[in-house]
């Protein structure tokens, strides 16, 4: 596609395209890596196991609220995750109203694969570009990150504004020690 940049409009359709087109290749990257655990999960499936694994324990409202859904629509989620023996969840012993979600060791490795598989696809992408393109790259979706800033739900923020990060109900923690979960790097999600 010529690169036009006397016109904005035409030059913002054009890098428009261009995103839309690599959110495409990310999003086939991410079924894939899915798909290569022989698992029946879905993509929405694995963002809730993805905010489990980098929250740690949290309050269903508080994942529905991340994932962007409502309550019942979590709840099922979480009622296949849990019978897929993925997630527990459990009856907040300190407020009976709450239920309490966490990764089991499955789900956790379950994760891991998939996120590692996904992670080793884009590199060996990565490293079939020429370098020069590869430095291109790296400041080009910094400041797209950073513009979307706004737009973006970080999974650990956002349950934390709904008050959704809870002690593990099942290994309660002496006070003062760290909650949630292991975290991820910045700009790794699911």
């Amino acid at each position: 596609m010529a690169r036009s940049h006397a016109d904005p409009d035409q030059e913002a359709e054009e890098v428009t395209l261009a995103v839309m087109a690599a959110s495409r290749l990310l999003v086939a990257i991410s079924a894939r890596a899915l798909s290569s655990t022989d698992s029946a999960l879905t993509l929405p499936q694995l963002r809730a196991l993805v905010v489990l694994e980098t929250c740690g324990p949290v309050k269903l409202a508080a994942l529905a609220a991340t994932l962007g859904v409502n309550p019942s629509t979590a709840l099922r989620m979480v009622g296949r995750l849990e019978d897929s023996g993925l997630i527990d969840r459990r009856t907040n012993p300190a407020n009976r109203r709450e239920v309490i979600l966490r990764l089991t060791p499955a789900g956790r490795d379950l994760v891991e694969r998939v996120l590692a598989h996904r992670r080793t696809e884009i590199r060996a992408l990565v490293e079939r570009l020429p370098a020069e393109a590869r430095a291109g790259l790296v400041p080009a979706l910094e400041a797209l990150t950073r513009a979307a800033d706004e737009m973006a739900v970080d999974p650990v923020t956002e349950v934390r504004r709904v008050a959704g990060l809870v002690d593990d109900p099942l290994s309660p923690a002496p006070p003062g020690a760290p909650r949630g979960g292991r975290g991820r790097p910045k700009g790794e999600t699911a």
